[in-house]
């Protein structure tokens, strides 16, 4: 998929992923070229342990690359200073959470790290960010509940709050539909394509939602066992990319419609 580089949030060049041990690396992707542009809801795909959370922590500085080049806003991740990217990048893993005794507002109110003084004391305009984040994902009647009373679907919406409140132009989130039943899964999906058009905000998320992917992503980045391709989901369709993404012996892709099926 060809884009101008110039005008994206987040890039990269010839980059390859994977882990360094003193016995060598070991590569899990390479020749990654991507290139993600302003407001766009991109969704990253590929069988289980194809290396989705790695090229995400790659990509957010929280692992180093074995070899290429990752650029937020035509400059080097690695020129960043932590602080700096924080300005730029927010992440929300699927680790759980060690500050469940916070209440809603105040674990969306971290979001403002990055732009508060040293005693973290929230300015009017950090206050004013924060309610608009509640607002944007619905959280008015939740923000004075204790994180450890909401359940997996809500606590998702407040750290997907909290990206929001840290005013990033690149949010990446790993996995935000896990543990969740079907209807939230989309919930979640719907939401994130919601405020990519609201806030023009760039969202890159994994998921192993193929097809809601598929229905709802602008772009997307797809990790199969010979390569990572990057284009729109229809250039994907009609290159047959999906059909390499599992063995065929029990799933096919069925390109009419755009989702899997068992095989009979």
């Amino acid at each position: 998929m060809s884009k101008d580089t110039h005008n994206s949030i987040l890039s990269t060049e010839n980059l390859s992923i994977g882990y360094a041990s003193k016995k060598g690396q070991t590569v899990v992707a390479k020749n990654i070229n991507i290139s993600l542009e302003k407001g766009e809801l991109i969704g990253l795909v590929g069988a289980n342990g194809i290396g989705k959370s790695t090229l995400l922590r790659s990509l957010s500085a929280t692992q180093a690359a074995l070899d290429g080049s990752i650029f937020i806003k035509n400059r080097r991740v690695s020129e960043y200073s932590a602080l700096e990217l924080a300005k730029h990048l927010s992440l929300v893993l699927t680790e759980q959470l060690l500050s469940k005794n916070l209440s809603v507002f105040e674990l969306i109110a971290l979001g403002r790290q990055p732009y508060t003084n040293w005693l973290g004391t929230l300015s009017e305009a950090d206050l004013s960010i924060v309610n608009t984040a509640i607002d944007q994902v619905h959280l008015n009647d939740l923000q004075h509940r204790k994180c450890h009373e909401l359940s997996d679907g809500q606590l998702q919406n407040v750290m997907i709050a909290r990206a929001l409140a840290q005013d990033t132009e690149l949010i990446i989130l790993d996995e935000p539909t896990t543990h969740l039943d079907m209807y939230h899964k989309a919930y979640i999906l719907k939401l994130l394509q919601k405020l990519t058009k609201e806030t023009q905000k760039t969202i890159l998320f994994s998921s192993h939602e193929i097809d809601l992917a598929i229905q709802l992503c602008d772009s997307m980045i797809v990790m199969t066992p010979n390569d990572v391709v990057y284009d729109t989901p229809c250039h994907l369709i009609e290159q047959g990319i999906f059909e390499t993404l599992f063995p065929e012996d029990l799933i096919a892709f069925d390109a009419l419609t755009g989702s899997f099926r068992i095989k009979k």
